[in-house]
């Protein structure tokens, strides 16, 4: 199993859905929902896309991630 850093962000007022979110680690995958929990349904299948493209495309996977950092900055 592998696990992604998925940043989830509040969409502007006037859009339709409430949140948006992409995986750091797939560059171009994204997904929105009206809910967080909507948001972790809705990314799984978008990385399941993002891979399907990605075989098509005859591109390799990405390399998996060793560890993720999260750093304050003043």
């Amino acid at each position: 199993m592998t696990t992604y850093t998925v940043l989830v962000y509040e969409s502007e007022p006037d859009e339709e859905v409430k949140y948006w979110a992409a995986v750091a680690e797939l560059p171009g995958c994204f997904t929105m929902g009206q809910t967080i929990e909507e948001i972790e349904e809705n990314v799984k299948d978008a990385i399941d896309v993002y891979f399907h493209a990605q075989e098509w495309a005859g591109k390799e996977k990405p390399p998996s991630v060793v560890r993720t950092l999260q750093v304050s900055v003043a």
